[in-house]
């Protein structure tokens, strides 16, 4: 693809520019923001990739993994700041993916360990990890709220913590993967994947293409619920005192 052709594509951008700017959306900043950013970061991470596949260590390869856990998890704990402890939390919860991801994909040899097949792997995995970190973060904290008197009920019938959040807990969880799954419901019908679709139009045989795309959608939907669980279950503790009693603070000014 050439600049001119890549410029062209900005008429994207405008559409909803205008439609916001119309509507009164008041969303025309954030679009060029958003514009601007994934153009630089895009950019830079481009360079990056070349150098890192060029040179094939180990070493930036795992740099690499680690900037992206670190920006996922910058990103994602905004949702969570009432969560003590949120961005080790979130941490661990990204680690444990790519490291259960990696160990299946590397150690059962479906893929080689080259940084071509790790980089872009780690980063869907790590990626939608910190997709469905969010959506679970955003659904826990309104489901605490909307049933605190329920929890608090629960907790004075002499419940645990556990006991009194179990089912906020699990709707969360559910609901944070039932995206994933929905769109893995229609992928071929209404949706053809990007990176097969990308490899189809490089001339990669349609079968292999379909073939890799599968490895990836399955290995988002363990990421998704892996991400979903581990994180609800480091997080709900710290929602409760020693004396098992709900913290309403945490939950001040949301």
């Amino acid at each position: 693809m050439s600049y001119t052709a890549l410029a062209i594509t900005l008429l994207f951008v405008l559409i909803p520019l205008i439609l916001s700017k119309t509507l009164h959306l008041q969303l025309e900043k954030d679009t060029i923001i958003a514009t601007i950013r994934s153009i630089v970061q895009l950019l830079i991470v481009g360079y990056i990739l070349k150098f890192v596949f060029t040179s094939d260590g180990y070493l930036y390869t795992g740099l690499m993994i680690g900037l992206m856990v670190l920006a996922a998890t910058l990103n994602a704990r905004k949702k969570g700041s009432h969560i003590d402890g949120i961005t080790w939390k979130l941490v661990v919860t990204f680690l444990t993916v790519e490291v259960i991801t990696m160990s299946i994909l590397i150690g059962l040899n479906v893929v080689p360990a080259t940084p071509q097949y790790m980089i872009p792997l780690s980063g869907m995995a790590i990626g939608n990890a910190m997709v469905l970190s969010i959506l679970f973060l955003n659904r826990f904290s309104s489901e605490i709220e909307a049933y605190e008197d329920q929890i608090e009920l629960i907790l004075s019938l002499g419940g645990t913590p556990k006991q009194a959040i179990h089912r906020q807990l699990i709707s969360s969880i559910k609901a944070s993967m039932i995206p994933t799954i929905e769109s893995q419901k229609t992928i071929g019908l209404v949706q053809l994947p990007g990176m097969m679709s990308g490899q189809i139009i490089a001339g990669a045989d349609p079968i292999q293409a379909v073939q890799f795309q599968l490895l990836v959608l399955f290995m988002l939907l363990s990421t998704a619920a892996l991400s979903s669980v581990i994180l609800g279950f480091l997080s709900y503790p710290t929602l409760f005192n020693k004396q098992m009693q709900m913290i309403h603070e945490k939950f001040s000014g949301e």
